[in-house]
């Protein structure tokens, strides 16, 4: 779908130098001289490279849209994770690179989102939170109770995370997947 150089936004994938683009950023310049203009910060879906780029109203860009489709995960085997179409039961092999750094919270039987253009998978979309358990928490010191601090904590994971004095190591919490942060306790 074609649309003007200025109609785009952020989250807007389009193609743009035969490539798949990410809009991440968008401004709109209105420089003393020259007509006005958009400038766009890019992310190339496939290996991440950005790019700056301006876009006038008259230049026109492919707005793409990608089909997204919920896969259940079955197992990993070495940097490769195999999900299943939960209606077709066709399985679906990707790399650890598609998935980013969330990749370390997936669970066997997780729902996942997969994004994919012309049958290619693009990127893999994890649940904004996940319940994990605490192998591992320092002991609380004295006198810190009084202020919001938190303390260094391990999950069966291996990923070290912060959580509030009174979480204690074997107990289960919620941990948000894009940046590895204490959410609460889990309620299980």
């Amino acid at each position: 779908m074609k649309i003007n150089g200025n109609a785009i936004r952020p989250g807007n994938i389009i193609e743009h130098q035969g490539r798949l683009w990410r809009a991440v950023k968008t401004q709109h310049v209105k420089p003393g001289k020259g007509g006005a203009f958009l400038q766009v910060e890019l992310k190339d879906i496939r290996d991440g490279t950005k790019l700056n780029e301006r876009f006038r109203s008259s230049d026109t860009v492919d707005r793409v849209r990608l089909d997204e489709k919920e896969y259940q995960f079955l197992f990993s085997s070495g940097e490769d994770y195999t999900f299943m179409d939960n209606e077709t039961f066709e399985q679906l092999t990707v790399n650890a690179d598609l998935i980013g750094e969330p990749v370390v919270y997936l669970q066997e039987g997780m729902v996942v989102t997969v994004e994919s253009y012309e049958d290619s998978p693009i990127s893999v979309t994890l649940p904004e939170t996940v319940v994990c358990l605490i192998t591992e928490a320092d002991a609380v010191v004295k006198g810190q109770t009084a202020s919001s601090s938190y303390k260094p904590a391990v999950l069966e994971n291996g990923v070290r995370v912060l959580v509030p004095p009174h979480v204690e190591s074997g107990t289960r919490i919620v941990v948000r997947t894009a940046d590895s942060e204490y959410v609460e306790r889990a309620r299980d």
